[in-house]
């Protein structure tokens, strides 16, 4: 029985084998934790789902290996001899493949078309009939590489496929025409310039090479994607958040307290944030969307992603249906899933989708910021520090107020200007004014 390279989210294709808790030769019974696999967000376990004797260890600890790659064989009965690790995974067409049993993906339900999901970004365009899914070979081709190669004018049959089990990719595709465009300069960087051109500038000074980690890696790339794809503009206002510091501290002084003399809770200005972004996307829900390709998907509810850094990079796990949330509720589960973020134990379904992000920067000074849109959402929120300014009263007298800067990153083929300012005047109201979202 085959051991597949299991899938750990939509945008995930391919992880690295950290270390094998079994050896070849060893038993192994359902349950058993087999190996450890590593992505660019996540660590975890996976066990094996069936008895028997691991056969074969294909693809050892240190290497990636494709989504849907074998990586160990389980035999039923006595122990086969050990065999050496293959340098790098060969899918295999000859034993039935066992299920590893991993979070559930998300079902999106928008439309009848199947939306083809490109590895490592984001929602692409609807699957349509562009030629035979099959190739000479027995090798295939998804349907979003297939629409590719039909426009672009590319042979299918000629390119070399990275997906499991041999099946061409958009990448691919993409790669190919890259190729063919500029044949000359197809293994530079995208950028354009090439390691050795840069180093060359810095040849007198000295310097340490750091090698990219696989996270950063993805993290450069995304955002590269997103501002060269996405219209970005911004809108920044000050909100004065004087009634949100008191009832944060009238709440905290009210915590319930446990067995130990503890509180149950400890309201961060972070967990207002939330919530009040949560309400405010409620309230303009025309904004509380996202863009996918050929049409905008509208949510009910706020999922709320938080932007988390972590060595290396940063994550932004979801906080879901967060306009419904209790805050003391809200808050406990942002410190959970912020702690096993930094951990690298989040499950794909802690940290995918989401319909807008926020991300906090308050907490290291910064007055103001603007962030990148996180794909394929439309909004994000950058939040700065807490302040004291002087400001003018209505009565034309001056006194000294508690105020935030916050800037509204929006993708204006989702969000148009008076729709942005929309949504960000709602958020100012419901900080403001605190007890509004709470009711």
């Amino acid at each position: 029985m085959d051991v597949l390279m299991p899938q750990l989210g939509e945008t995930v294709a391919e992880g690295k084998i950290t270390q094998w808790f079994k050896s070849a030769g060893d038993s192994v019974k359902p349950g058993d934790n087999l190996f450890e696999i590593e992505t660019d967000k996540v660590s975890m376990e996976v066990p094996s789902t069936t008895a028997g004797v691991l056969a074969e260890i294909r693809v050892p600890a240190g290497a990636v290996a494709a989504v849907g790659a074998v990586v160990a064989v389980i035999a039923a009965g006595a122990a086969a001899a050990p065999s050496k690790p293959a340098p790098s995974p060969v899918p295999s067409a000859s034993a039935p493949p066992i299920a590893i049993p991993v979070a559930s993906e998300r079902v999106v339900a928008a439309s009848t078309a199947p939306i083809e999901l490109d590895p490592f970004f984001e929602v692409r365009t609807p699957a349509r009939n562009y030629g035979p899914a099959r190739l000479p070979g027995g090798r295939t081709a998804t349907p979003l590489a297939r629409r590719l190669a039909a426009e672009g004018g590319i042979d299918l049959a000629r390119i070399s496929p990275s997906g499991p089990h041999g099946r061409i990719l958009a990448r691919d595709v993409e790669a190919a025409a890259r190729a063919t465009a500029a044949p000359g300069l197809a293994a530079a960087p995208a950028e354009g310039v090439s390691v050795e051109s840069i180093k060359a500038i810095y040849r007198d000074v000295p310097f340490r090479e750091v090698p990219l980690e696989r996270m950063r890696t993805t993290i450069a790339r995304r955002l590269v994607e997103a501002k060269r794809t996405i219209p970005h503009f911004y809108l920044t206002v000050d909100v004065e958040i004087g009634r949100l510091i008191a009832l944060r501290e009238q709440a905290n002084a009210a915590a319930p307290k446990d067995n130990d003399g503890k509180p149950e809770f400890k309201l961060s200005l972070n967990d207002f944030i939330i919530k009040a972004w949560a309400a405010a996307l409620q309230r303009v829900p025309a904004a509380n969307a996202v863009w996918a390709h050929d049409r905008i998907l509208r949510f009910e509810h706020s999922d709320i992603a938080v932007a988390v850094a972590l060595e290396g990079g940063l994550i932004a796990p979801v906080i879901r249906q967060a306009e419904k949330k209790k805050l003391s509720a809200l808050s406990n589960e942002m410190k959970e899933l912020a702690a096993r973020a930094r951990a690298k134990k989040l499950k794909p379904s802690e940290y995918e989708g989401g319909s807008s992000t926020i991300s906090n920067l308050g907490m290291y000074g910064v007055r103001e910021f603007a962030a990148i849109i996180n794909p394929a959402q439309a909004t994000i929120l950058a939040v700065g520090a807490a302040r004291r300014q002087a400001t003018e009263r209505e009565d034309g007298g001056v006194a000294f107020a508690s105020v935030l800067s916050v800037t509204l990153s929006c993708d204006h083929r989702v969000v148009d200007g008076a729709l942005g300012a929309e949504l960000i005047a709602a958020f100012r109201a419901f900080v403001e004014q605190p007890v509004t979202m709470l009711v």
